[in-house]
């Protein structure tokens, strides 16, 4: 017989706490009829300055079977909050989340960038990619580098070799799923390469803290810029340098209202 489910949970709080703000997340978009081109990150959306979809695209998902699958693989990968003798652990884990999550966005603008400009790829502009899956591609391939004895079980049945998962993965959900985002699983694979090969290395809970920070402070800078929400909250006043905006909290307001967007001829990559 396998473990308690409490018992695991225990063993894998990080995981565990981010499977529980995905679910939330796809619960609430449901339940308010969110559209996937509201959260997504895209080429065009990140160049108006809505940095803020690299952390919403993230951890939204667009139904039941994306969300079940990316949950499935990142809970199986949980194992890598139990690897502290070999330098893995709770806190690595969490370090290398804000990581993943950051570089591996960038990563992907950065592509569709280099698509855009130098091949004249337009339809990469418009592209809505929306998943945790480069997250779970990086902790998949930084496990492979390091524990590559492990196996990878998804859905309770399904179990593979770790150390071949990543392209294994990457190729047949390339295959299975047409609107699977292969430049963002390719992005969270090289992400897990680097930080595996200690290429990204040094991360502590000062930078770890230092880089929620402002991951927070350009989300809600951000939002306040695109309008997409109403955060009447905050306050961006105009400084000699129009480039450095402060920021004011005001008291009176707290109401949040969300815009929809709607965007033609591109599409939907699930990540």
């Amino acid at each position: 017989m396998g473990k308690p489910l409490l018992y695991e949970i225990w063993e894998k709080p990080a995981s565990s706490c981010i499977i529980g703000i995905c679910t939330a997340i796809w619960f609430y978009i449901q339940k308010k009829n969110i559209g996937y081109a509201s959260v997504g990150l895209s080429y065009e959306t990140a160049v108006e300055g809505h940095y803020w979809r690299i952390i919403t695209s993230a951890f939204s998902h667009i139904s039941m079977l994306h969300l079940v699958f990316n949950m499935s693989a990142l809970w199986s990968l949980g194992v890598v909050e139990q690897l502290g003798y070999i330098g893995l652990g709770v806190e690595f884990y969490l370090h290398y989340t804000l990581v993943l999550v950051m570089l591996s966005g960038l990563l992907v603008l950065g592509v569709y960038h280099i698509l855009i400009q130098k091949f004249k790829l337009e339809y990469f502009r418009r592209v809505t990619a929306v998943g945790y899956s480069c997250v779970v591609f990086g902790w998949m391939t930084v496990l492979a580098a390091k524990q590559p004895s492990s196996k990878l079980n998804l859905f309770g049945f399904l179990s593979l070799p770790i150390s071949f998962a990543p392209f294994e993965s990457l190729i047949f959900t390339s295959i299975i799923v047409p609107q699977a985002s292969f430049i963002g699983h390719l992005s969270g694979i090289i992400v897990g390469y680097c930080i595996a090969w200690d290429l990204i290395h040094g991360m502590s809970n000062y930078w770890a803290i230092s880089m929620l920070g402002w991951i927070i402070l350009v989300f809600f800078l951000s939002l306040k810029r695109s309008g997409a929400f109403d955060l009447n909250f905050i306050e961006i006043e105009s400084v000699t340098d129009s480039s450095l905006p402060t920021v004011g909290f005001l008291a009176s307001g707290n109401g949040r209202t969300l815009q929809m967007d709607i965007f033609t001829g591109g599409g939907a990559e699930l990540v």
